[in-house]
């Protein structure tokens, strides 16, 4: 029982399994080791760590970090200290500003005469809302027919429930993960849909903020992209991870764990290079 998903979300983000669910799930499918990388916040993790130590499932403390390159990016932080100042002052003002932003967005949904409340929203999901508890609703009202096409008329850019969040620059979050003890990691490199030479120059900017890691191992990536991928990691002398980036309900087409052979090792190697 090697298997490992690197890559997971909570309710403490915009995931629907709570930090002990998504345990009791990893442990349910098989697996020896999870990460919990939550967007912008590492507040899911003492609960799943409790509930790792109860059920023998190792729990590696993460997080994932929107950030600007020339396009949006994504940068996964393993083994930081989910305390350390430095990032719970960062941390927690990207959620306020997530919050106001949803806040907008229902008020938005309200002017439609869209039967949205905030606080009932809050009622209903939890404390932290994303875009996918609103394209829930969207799909709940009959104006979608799933999540994808909710995200796709009216939470994506340019959509009409669609608006924008403060995201830190690039080296910002290699910065805030460093002093919290953590290694950043690319996430997903071929969602960024660059050619061959954006994805190197993504990865040498990278580099140069502090770079130690790239998920090789994802969702949907064929094994053709994966060994390219664990190539490019290799010349660049990079950590390699992988994940499912599971959300649950969020993303139903997205299971946890499954299909992503991602070796042990790789964590063990995470372990020692901290």
């Amino acid at each position: 029982m090697d298997r490992i998903d690197l890559h997971l979300h909570t309710t403490a983000s915009d995931g629907s399994c709570s930090p002990a669910g998504l345990v009791r799930l990893a442990r349910e499918q098989g697996l020896r080791a999870i990460a919990v990388t939550d967007h912008d916040t590492a507040s899911g993790y003492a609960e799943a760590a409790r509930a790792g130590r109860e059920l023998g499932l190792e729990v590696v403390p993460g997080i994932e970090i929107s950030t600007k390159f020339n396009r949006a990016v994504h940068i996964l932080g393993y083994y930081i200290h989910p305390e350390a100042e430095s990032l719970r002052e960062v941390t927690e003002g990207l959620v306020r500003d997530r919050d106001e932003r949803n806040r907008k967005i229902a008020r938005l949904m309200a002017a439609d005469g869209l039967p949205v409340r905030y606080e009932e929203m809050r009622q209903r999901f939890g404390q932290v809302i994303g875009r996918p508890h609103f394209a829930e609703l969207l799909v709940e009202l009959g104006l979608a027919s799933d999540m994808q096409d909710a995200f796709a008329r009216y939470m994506e850019r340019g959509q009409k429930y669609y608006l924008p969040r403060t995201i830190l620059p690039l080296e910002r979050a290699h910065e805030i993960i460093r002093q919290a003890g953590g290694l950043p990691v690319l996430a997903h490199p071929f969602q960024y849909r660059l050619d061959a030479a954006g994805l190197r120059e993504l990865i040498e900017t990278c580099l140069e903020s502090g770079l130690r890691g790239m998920e090789c191992r994802y969702t949907g990536y064929s094994p053709e992209q994966v060994r390219y991928l664990e190539t490019l990691a290799e010349e660049y002398g990079l950590l390699k991870t992988g994940g499912s980036d599971f959300h649950g309900q969020a993303k139903p087409q997205v299971p946890l764990g499954v299909g992503l052979d991602v070796p042990y090792a790789w964590l063990e190697a995470l372990k020692e290079a901290v």
